[in-house]
C-alpha cells in the first residue's frame, strides 16, 4: 500500500509518459517508473471524479484523491526539482481505495462502475491544492466528498472564508 487504505493502489495515465520524455530527453522511462500500480490509458486528471468507481478485472475501486508526492519521487528520478515540476505539470495520476478485492492481471480493461454524482474532478482537488485556494465554490463542493479522505477535506475547510456576520 502506499499509505493507507486511501492510497491502496496508484494509477497513472499512460498519456504523460511523452510530456515526461519531453522533460527528460534520453531518460529511460519504463511503465511504472512514477510508482504506479496501474498505468492507465484513457483515465486523465480532468475526466476522472472522486468517488468515481472502477473495476479492473474482478476487482472494484473508489477514486479518492490525486498523488501529491514526497521526497522519493526526487530520489527515484535523481532530481531535486522533481516534486515541484510534478505538482506543476498537473500529470498527478490518482489514488484508488479498494472497494472489492479481486484478480487483476495485466492487460485488463479498467471500466466505470459508477461515476460520482458529485461533478469535482482530480484535477480539482489538485488544483485546490497547489495554487487555487481561493475558490471558495470549488473549496466548499471538496470538503464535503465522502470519498475524499478526511485529511484532505479538513485541509479544505480551513480554508473556507467565514461569512461576513
Amino acid at each position: 500500500m502506499h499509505g493507507g487504505p486511501e492510497k491502496a493502489v496508484y494509477a497513472y495515465p499512460f498519456e504523460h509518459y511523452e510530456y515526461w520524455g519531453r522533460e527528460f530527453p534520453g531518460m529511460d522511462l519504463p511503465w511504472g517508473a512514477f510508482g504506479e500500480s496501474f498505468t492507465t490509458e484513457g483515465l486523465l486528471e480532468r475526466g476522472v471524479r472522486i468517488g468515481d468507481g472502477l473495476r479492473v478485472g474482478s476487482a472494484e475501486f473508489l477514486v479518492t484523491q490525486p498523488r501529491m508526492p514526497c521526497y522519493k519521487l526526487g530520489v527515484r528520478f535523481g532530481r531535486d526539482d522533481m516534486v515541484k515540476r510534478f505538482l506543476r505539470s498537473g500529470r498527478t495520476g490518482f489514488y484508488l481505495a479498494v472497494f472489492r478485492e479481486g484478480a487483476v492481471a495485466r492487460g485488463d480493461s479498467i471500466e466505470f462502475t459508477r461515476r460520482s454524482d458529485h461533478d469535482v474532478t482530480v484535477a480539482d482537488i489538485g488544483t485546490l491544492y497547489t495554487h487555487d485556494a481561493d475558490n471558495q465554490s470549488l473549496l466548499r463542493r471538496a470538503a464535503e466528498l465522502p470519498a475524499l479522505p478526511d485529511s484532505w477535506r479538513d485541509y479544505f475547510r480551513k480554508l473556507l472564508w467565514e461569512p461576513d456576520a
